[in-house]
């Protein structure tokens, strides 16, 4: 792949996953904590806890991202950290921040 067309689509998910870290936030309430609020609280509480697991899977993105950029900076972008096999094109284009090729991916995540 061109090293143009790959900082343009790993600036696009940086940019991606920035714009979603920043649009979860973590209410907290002025409110004082009173039985008749119970309800509302276990609702915010649940909403804090699904925003904290999709700011981790962000975080996670956003360090594939820095590696790849990285691999980009080492002349390996685009080469499986497996094998050393070329990542197809398309597969880029669909995934910039693949590691590996679709088999070598399914293997991985297999556990094989």
């Amino acid at each position: 792949m061109d090293p143009a067309r790959a900082r343009e689509l790993l600036d696009r998910e940086r940019k991606r996953i920035v714009r979603s870290l920043r649009g979860l936030g973590y209410e907290e309430s002025d409110e004082p904590a009173t039985d008749a609020h119970l309800a509302d609280q276990a609702t915010d509480l649940n909403d804090n806890e699904l925003d904290e697991g999709r700011s981790d899977g962000l975080r996670d993105e956003l360090a594939a991202v820095e590696r790849a950029e990285a691999r980009l900076a080492a002349g390996t972008y685009g080469l499986s950290i497996e094998s050393g096999e070329p990542i197809p094109d398309e597969r880029l284009e669909a995934v910039p921040t693949a590691e590996r090729t679709a088999d070598e991916q399914a293997r991985f995540e297999r556990g094989a």
